[in-house]
């Protein structure tokens, strides 16, 4: 069977030796040391200033959410903008704080935002949360111009397009933040594990006191120092004070070891991935059964599972037969249309017309795509998308 995920770690066995050696001498396995290390390296990676690294994607989502609204930059009642197709955990957060969600569609030919279909919603929306959808992005300078334009906070999470660039440029890096996601299926592997990174200085203090309680110790003496002076605390009784909503998300030594060590073949990772995805999108879009994809305006596509939209419903399940009778595992697009999810018509009463992602929630799927199939197995696929 072609596995979604064929493997914990890239370099499984190595990486478990080096694992277990850490765990027989390290002196400590909270956060430390490691995740310290990780965080500095990331941000030199992603080309940013600060990194955040916490327990999962989905709490990287949550305390950047968190932390925008402990420093006023949001405030509930606010209205954000979301993909349609995109994960739970974008909108979750956002409903459990007391923000307000606008659906926007997304463009057929590359999963995503654009702003043809960003357009109708920005005079209601505060902010913009948008999902880079499994590597691909669509028009984003463009969508950055726009928010800027309309004084629009625009946000990334980029949990499913580590490495992924348009010209020069990583997603991740046309917003104020973004967010990324190491769970095990993902372009690279802690087990668990989510990193937010930002140039924004006092947004990156807000973000690592509201990763750990509210409390002051991993950030600067200098900022350490005036919040103990603003609110009169002394040195004994800072051990225990906490200054504002916060959760306690904190990575393991574990965690760290792990996304230093993988780190280190994340350009080997996402270059096979990248000729993986090339080699499926052509037969993809010479295939008349397919909805054509259109990302010639990426530089780079790194992508770790490949989405295929039929265009009707004798092809898509034409097309997942092909793929289950030849133990190829296939799933969902992420979460489809997330308006269609009960959760989401549990709390949100709006009615959201999304047509491209009704289309993607009906039929679409994706097979893998990871750094470790081999010829025989990419060969398969192929045959299989050609049928």
């Amino acid at each position: 069977m072609i596995k979604l995920i064929k493997s914990t770690f890239y370099n499984e066995t190595e990486t478990k030796k080096k694992l277990a050696d850490f765990v027989l001498t390290a002196s400590q396995l909270s956060m430390g040391a490691e995740c310290q290390k990780f965080e500095q390296a990331f941000a030199i990676k992603q080309v940013r200033k600060y990194a955040v690294f916490v327990a999962n994607g989905s709490a990287a989502n949550l305390l950047l959410i968190q932390a925008l609204m402990n420093n006023g930059t949001l405030k509930k009642g606010d209205r954000i903008g979301v993909s349609a197709v995109t994960w739970a955990t974008n909108i979750m957060p956002l409903i459990q704080l007391g923000l307000e969600v606008e659906i926007i569609d997304c463009n057929l030919a590359t999963l995503n935002i654009s702003p043809a279909t960003l357009q109708p919603h920005l005079t209601k929306i505060k902010a913009l949360f948008l999902t880079n959808v499994l590597g691909l992005g669509d028009e984003i300078n463009e969508i950055k111009d726009i928010c800027a334009e309309q004084k629009i906070l625009l946000l990334e999470d980029n949990c499913e397009s580590l490495g992924s660039k348009i010209g020069n440029c990583l997603l991740g890096n046309f917003g104020l933040a973004s967010t990324f996601s190491f769970f095990v299926g993902h372009h690279m592997s802690t087990i668990e594990g989510g990193m937010i990174v930002t140039d924004d200085k006092r947004l990156y203090h807000s973000l690592v006191m509201a990763r750990a309680h509210g409390w002051d110790r991993n950030l600067p003496a200098e900022v350490q120092s005036s919040l103990r002076k603003k609110n009169n605390i002394d040195d004994f009784h800072a051990k225990y004070t906490f200054y504002d909503l916060a959760y306690n998300v904190r990575p393991t030594e574990l965690q760290g070891f792990l996304g230093n060590i993988q780190l280190d073949y994340l350009t080997e990772i996402v270059q096979k991935r990248a000729e993986n995805f090339a080699i499926f999108m052509k037969v993809i879009n010479d295939n008349n059964d397919f909805i054509r994809l259109d990302l010639l305006h990426m530089s780079l596509i790194s992508n770790f599972a490949v989405p295929v939209i039929c265009r009707n419903q004798e092809s898509v399940e034409k097309y997942k037969k092909i793929f289950e009778d030849h133990d190829v595992e296939i799933r969902p697009i992420i979460a489809g249309n997330i308006a269609k999810q009960p959760f989401f018509k549990k709390y949100i009463s709006d009615d959201f017309v999304c047509e491209n992602a009704n289309q993607i929630h009906n039929y679409g799927f994706y097979f893998p795509n990871n750094p470790e199939l081999d010829h025989q197995e990419i060969d398969l696929i192929v045959s299989l998308l050609s049928k």
